[in-house]
């Protein structure tokens, strides 16, 4: 969800805001898609509760939910509008102060150097860390799952029956937590949620006379919903993909990608493309969901790969020397007060 002026930016200077707009990222079917798409493709490697039917409709509605937030109250929304968007412009900078790939190691740090050019993450965005953190956060519920797992195996009585409980109760947390990460996985797959160009192309230099047009909604919502099908996202989708890399350096590299579709997206809108269903802008989204999906699947998997080390629990314990049966972890997991 999107709520915020447009702010015009040439050169390095900040102009002033301009249009109050308002559109999601992508809207119902878009998310959608890119939720059961992704959950269907996972490996038999991730937990089974993850995979199947069921999952698949489960991610499927899941994948819209920080959407569905929007009106809670002016602070629950304002504290969460960001996270859905990150503003790039066309040097490859975030709203001109610095390179996406020069990726602060805390939302804290960021927002101060934003604050050293006036601006603040609020209007910037803060995409990139929506994504890092899900993925950090799915990362610590999957250790827990490990965890859990393998002493409900081994513990007996009254222990044996509060894994179990635990197990289950970790289940739900990592299908809650896997949806709201999949919605952020998802926006960074629609281009104008990557873009200062995001609804309309603005007060910037416009050398090929791109539209201004309050084309967000139009495109990412009504257009995905009559245009882009199950079958041909699904067939988009890319072949499974390990980066070799960190999270932060695949995130970058992932948002880079979608903001290079910008221009592309304003190309079509020129020529009447997602008006008139051209078949060139029907391919177009389905490509975008279908990377979208993609790129979810593989940070699921890649989560759940770098789950198998780490710590959790109070005091600490490591996830290998339990799975191992080198630590008792009764007491880090019920916790130590």
């Amino acid at each position: 969800m999107r709520h915020r002026p447009l702010i015009a930016l040439a050169a390095a200077a900040v102009l002033g805001g301009l249009v109050v707009t308002q559109a999601l990222a992508w809207g119902a079917s878009g998310h959608r898609l890119i939720g059961q798409l992704a959950i269907e493709a996972l490996p038999a490697e991730v937990p089974a509760f993850l995979r199947g039917p069921k999952a698949v409709a489960a991610m499927g509605e899941l994948a819209r939910e920080p959407d569905r937030w929007k009106g809670a109250g002016k602070l629950h929304d304002s504290d969460r509008e960001g996270a859905h968007f990150i503003d790039i412009d066309d040097n490859g900078l975030v709203f001109g102060v610095m390179p996406l790939a020069d990726l602060k190691p805390t939302r804290a740090e960021y927002e101060k150097a934003l604050q050293e050019k006036g601006l603040d993450g609020w209007k910037a965005g803060w995409l990139q860390y929506s994504i890092i953190d899900g993925y950090q956060q799915l990362t610590q519920d999957f250790r827990y799952w490990r965890v859990l797992t393998a002493m409900e195996k081994r513990a007996k009585g009254p222990q044996k029956a509060w894994y179990k409980a635990d197990r289950l109760r970790r289940e739900q947390l990592i299908l809650r937590d896997l949806g709201e990460f999949a919605h952020y996985v998802g926006d960074g797959s629609q281009p104008l949620h990557t873009s200062i160009h995001y609804n309309g192309w603005g007060d910037f230099p416009n050398p090929k006379g791109y539209s201004n047009d309050r084309l967000h909604s139009a495109f990412e919502g009504e257009f995905v919903a009559r245009s882009v099908t199950l079958a041909g996202a699904r067939a988009a989708r890319p072949a499974p993909r390990d980066c070799a890399c960190t999270i932060e350096q695949r995130t970058v590299a992932y948002l880079g990608k979608t903001n290079a579709e910008t221009e592309p997206l304003y190309a079509l809108w020129g020529e009447n493309a997602f008006k008139t269903n051209d078949p060139k802008a029907v391919a177009f989204a389905t490509d975008l969901i279908g990377s979208g999906a993609g790129e979810l699947r593989d940070m699921v998997v890649m989560a759940w790969r770098e789950s198998a080390t780490g710590k959790i629990g109070w005091p600490a314990v490591a996830v290998e020397d339990v799975v191992a049966g080198k630590t008792d972890p009764w007491v880090p997991l019920l916790g130590k007060d």
